[in-house]
Parts: structure tokens; sequence; C-alpha cells
């Protein structure tokens, strides 16, 4: 047997579970998406399926990671576009009074996070990859990554008090 015949007999049985996980994590437009990431996801693991679980287990582990990584890349995906959709109605008209009072939130809270928190910040809204974020500041991707855990929760407890004063 193949090696896609093998994966075919391996994740047919459980299919069902795979498409209840992307209809959890995913709006309908999104849900084929996400089931092709759970099943590359499935495919990648195979070969390090010792058989200690069911498969059944096994497989809705990895498919549970992966759509909990999927997710938040798809939050952070969207706060970013609003975030320039913002910026760029500021900067093109002078946005709505909503999109001004939310940019000015924005800053505002930006503001008030450390500098090096803010930096990170406007790095991550950028897209800029760990990496780079690292060499320019000096710190590890670890690091990183756990700052702009902290600052984003931050600067939502923060927007919310700007945003109430505006």
């Amino acid at each position: 047997m193949n090696g896609t015949a093998k994966f075919d007999a391996w994740i047919r049985p459980h299919m069902g579970a795979l498409m209840r996980i992307a209809r959890a994590f995913a709006e309908p437009a999104d849900q084929h998406d996400l089931m092709q990431e759970l099943m590359i996801s499935a495919w990648r693991a195979m070969p390090a399926f010792r058989g200690d679980a069911k498969p059944s287990t096994f497989i809705y582990r990895v498919a549970h990671n992966r759509a909990l990584t999927w997710k938040k890349r798809q939050t952070l995906t969207l706060f970013r576009a609003r975030a320039a959709q913002i910026d760029m109605a500021a900067l093109n008209e002078g946005g709505t009074d909503g999109e001004s009072a939310q940019l000015e939130a924005l800053y505002a809270a930006l503001r008030q996070i450390s500098p090096i928190d803010r930096s990170l910040m406007l790095l991550w809204l950028e897209a800029t990859p760990y990496a780079d974020m690292a060499a320019l500041h000096g710190l590890t991707q670890t690091n990183i990554g756990a700052r702009l855990t902290r600052a984003r929760a931050r600067l939502s407890a923060l927007i919310h008090e700007v945003s109430d004063e505006y």
C-alpha cells in the first residue's frame, strides 16, 4: 500500500471529527480552508504516530492544536487588517468620526505602554517576523513572543479605557 492509500485508510474513519473541528473553529466561508490545514497537519504528523494512543486520539490532538493555531493567526490577521484600514482612512480622508476615534484610542493606548513594547507592537502590525524583531532589539524570539502577548493584552485593556474617554 502506497503512502497516500495508507493515509487515506488511516484518516477516513476520523473525517467526521475533523469536519466538526473545522465547523467549530471557522466561519462557513473558511471551513474548507481549515479542513485542508487539518488534513495537511495530519499527513505531516502521521509518521510520528507510534501507536501509544488510539489513532482517533492522536488525530484529534493534532487537528485541535492546528485549529487553535489557525484561529489565532486568523484573529491576528483581522486585527492587523482593521488597524491598517483605520490608518488608511485617516490618511486619505480623515476617516469617519468613529474611525478617527478608534485610531486615536489605539495611538493613545500605544503611548501608554513601554517604549520597547510600543516598538514591538508597531513592528508586529507591520507583519515583521519575530527573528527580525529579535535582531533589532537584541532579544530572543521567545522573549519577543512573550512580550507581544502581554503587550496585546495590555493594549486591549487600555484601548477600552481610552475609547471611553473619546
